[in-house]
């Protein structure tokens, strides 16, 4: 998954890529025979819980990363795919929902007609960008194709394909109305570094890089590819020296800077911005809120300075790129033999189904998540889980309540927060109309291409019309979680929604501690170093006294130091400023969802299952639903650009529970154990 809009999506980031056939997960209980009991709990949690599981368990060829997650997306996968398969094999009308998903589908999986075409698809690209002659030119076709292609799933790089991009969401000055957010992009490797750092290693990856871009050239047809690959590669380094950090895109108060349609031309100059505005559909925004100002000068004064040349190859290497699953075999291959074996170390693609699945929920995500909710998301569970998350709730607000160090305003301003939040399970209040997307049978570029500028006019729409708080930016056959602060509203799809997350076979505490800490995570989303920013509202908004906001940053920072701690690998520690916030929403969810759990007993005693107390059920649970595999390449680049902790050190974050301790009888002297005072307690 990728991530976007700093800071107003966050997301939990269990993998949800599709992987091979599911592993043997007991669907009913704790895996016993994956764990380790030779290592001590106290040592290393993640290897008690995990440990041999990890040690028998092969990541499939076509993947850089295995684990639950994965199993859990598999499944969701396959079910979709049925259901899309079925809808191809009706006799739906033409134009209908069920019709338009299934010649989607259909229209990806027919490789022959797509060999057949070749790269006449893109010829129409090609040449527009051949003509461009001069500067207003330039901006003209970047405005064209300028797309709401910021993925809300997965708030990482924020940056985007293209030079810029677009997301429409609440105002965070102003919750009232959307705002046009503009944000930096324009890179083809994961994040800056990979063009700035100066280690081995990187500069392996650029040297692979330029070779890729060198091979895409040459299949778009450019003469002279490797001179032309070195100039776009040196162009993008120049974007990349532009660029914020990941960290300083993290800064919500550094994001939120609101320029007017004039500013640009002063604050950025270089690019045509009125030419560039006219043809992104821009014309009536007065204000825009642009996240990395920074960039956007340094990246608009590269329109101008930057060759006219380099810029078309620039421009033909991204369009092969973007559009490469629809596109030949031998650029699909070129571009999975850098993406895939490079940075993920895969070595050989998912199959074509799979693709085809994604391509089809990305076009007409939520008209196939009716009808997978239809098939498998009962009225019942939609139920317990709505159970589970009031219960959540109820635990925070008494976690709330109960805090010594916060003052009886603050408190009061932190309730009416989580009195007002919306939350989402299952799917959303009201379903997208996809009525005016067009789908041709056979098509599979020109599906894609129509799907997206589909997605890009919606978004332009919002702008201007009063907010809709019910609006999902996951669909419900999503293997993941998401808080929109801006929005105070938090969404559980309902694929997430199932064993071993959430079964109904089994006690109730295994939930807690799986589910359960996953909704508490996103509860506490509101509250980490970003969420608390907002007001009830959604509003960007000091809602702490001095005093409160110097105690929770004090906890903060204890936490970052326990996460810079980790170190995966020799001189590459975990980032725990960058973590930070979903760092806090693990600890607070997991302390949250304990809570609940007890509440839920009404003071019984739950029975010891499996020959574990029902504490010890609880945090096995949730060390067992943080269960992955990932090489080393694809998780050299979640340290540098994720937001989240690699999967295999969040199980950690119980050594800030005092509940932990007795249960696993922990002591002075191992690996995880904090004094009381270390432990960290933000809510």
């Amino acid at each position: 998954m990728r991530r976007s809009l700093p800071s107003l999506f966050l997301c939990l980031a269990v993998p949800a890529l599709v992987a091979a056939p599911p592993k043997a997960v007991p669907l009913h209980g704790l895996d016993l025979a994956g764990m380790d009991r030779s290592v001590a709990p106290g040592d290393d949690f993640f290897a008690h819980a995990n440990g041999t599981w990890v040690k028998r368990t092969e990541i499939p060829a076509d993947r850089g990363s295995f684990g639950v997650g994965q199993e859990v997306a598999d499944l969701t996968d396959r079910r979709t795919a049925t259901l899309i398969k079925a809808a191809a094999a009706s006799k739906a009308p033409g134009g209908s929902d069920l019709r338009k998903i299934g010649d989607c589908y259909t229209s990806f999986m027919d490789e022959k007609a797509i060999e057949a075409k070749g790269l006449s698809p893109l010829q129409p690209t090609f040449k527009a960008i051949e003509a461009i002659r001069d500067r207003r030119d330039l901006a003209r076709y970047l405005g064209r194709t300028l797309r709401a292609d910021v993925d809300v799933l997965n708030a990482t790089n924020y940056y985007t394909a293209n030079p810029f991009g677009l997301w429409v969401a609440q105002d965070l000055d102003e919750p009232t109305r959307y705002a046009p957010f503009l944000l930096q992009g324009g890179l083809g490797l994961p994040e800056r570094s990979y063009y700035l750092d100066p280690s081995e290693g990187m500069a392996t990856i650029r040297t692979q890089y330029l070779a890729h871009v060198t091979a895409m050239l040459k299949l778009a047809g450019r003469p002279d590819a490797a001179t032309r690959a070195q100039a776009v590669v040196d162009l993008e380094t120049r974007m990349a020296k532009a660029h914020a950090s990941r960290e300083e895109s993290g800064d919500v108060l550094k994001g939120n800077n609101h320029w007017s349609r004039a500013d640009f031309a002063k604050k950025a100059p270089g690019l045509d911005w009125e030419t560039y505005f006219a043809a992104a559909g821009l014309k009536q925004p007065e204000m825009f809120v642009v996240w990395q100002p920074a960039a956007f000068t340094g990246l608009s004064a590269l329109a101008a300075e930057g060759s006219l040349d380099t810029w078309k190859d620039y421009l033909t290497f991204h369009a092969l790129q973007h559009r490469s699953r629809v596109l030949p075999k031998a650029v699909v291959d070129q571009s999975f033999s850098f993406y895939g074996k490079v940075l993920s170390g895969a070595s050989r693609p998912r199959d074509r189904w799979k693709y085809g699945v994604d391509q089809t929920n990305q076009a007409l995500g939520e008209v196939v998540g009716k009808a997978y909710v239809a098939r498998h998301f009962p009225p019942a569970e939609k139920a317990r889980a709505q159970a589970m998350v009031a219960n959540l709730i109820a635990a925070f607000r008494a976690r709330i309540e109960q805090l010594d160090w916060m003052s009886p305003a603050t408190k009061a301003k932190a309730i009416a927060k989580l009195t007002a939040l919306k939350v989402g399970v299952g799917y959303p209040d009201r379903w997208q109309d996809y009525q005016g997307l067009q789908i041709v049978a056979g098509d599979a570029f020109g599906n894609a291409e129509r799907a997206e500028r589909f997605e890009y006019a919606r978004n332009l729409r919002k702008l201007g019309r009063p907010i809709d708080r019910t609006e999902w930016v996951m669909t419900p056959q999503t293997v993941n979680a998401v808080n929109l602060p801006v929005m105070n509203a938090l969404n559980f799809p309902a694929a997430i929604l199932q064993p071993p997350y959430f079964d109904p076979q089994r006690p109730m505490v295994m939930d807690y501690g799986s589910i359960g800490a996953v909704i508490g995570h996103e509860i506490s989303h509101s509250f980490d170093d970003s969420g608390s920013l907002f007001d009830a509202t959604g509003k960007l908004n000091n809602w702490w006294t001095p005093e409160d906001l110097k105690h929770f940053q004090a906890s903060a920072d204890q936490l970052v130091k326990q996460y810079d701690a980790y170190q995966p690998f020799p001189g590459l520690p975990i980032n725990g400023k960058l973590t930070l916030g979903e760092n806090i929403a693990d600890v607070a969810g997991l302390a949250a969802a304990y809570d609940a759990y007890r509440l839920s007993l009404g003071g019984k005693v739950a029975p010891v299952v499996q020959g574990f107390t029902s504490d010890q059920q609880f945090f096995i649970s949730y060390a067992q639903s943080w269960r992955e595999k990932t090489r080393e390449p694809l998780l050299r680049q979640q340290i540098l650009t994720d937001g989240h902790a690699p999967a295999a050190y969040r199980p950690a974050t119980v050594r800030n529970l005092d509940a932990w301790y007795p249960a696993f009888q922990v002591k002075p002297g191992q690996a995880l154990y904090l004094a009381p005072a270390d432990r960290v307690k933000v809510w």
